[in-house]
């Protein structure tokens, strides 16, 4: 997963991993995101409102001054 997240193409880690095809690599990728949805099906949404993020002034002056 982390090569594939990285940018490697599925058919160049089917090809380091010894698989025949990309489709079999590709088995192995739905079964990580099954685990991963499993995982947030026990998870709660947070109690709090979403705030929009507000830099400080130090930092929105050197982003105007480059």
């Amino acid at each position: 997963m982390h090569l594939l997240q990285s940018g490697v193409d599925i058919s160049v880690i089917a090809l380091w991993l010894g698989h025949e095809s990309p489709t079999t690599t590709h088995m192995y990728i739905e079964a990580d995101l099954k685990m991963k949805e499993q995982a947030l099906t026990h998870l709660q949404a947070p109690d709090t409102e979403p705030t929009r993020y507000r830099p400080p002034d130090t930092l929105s002056a050197f982003l105007r001054a480059l």
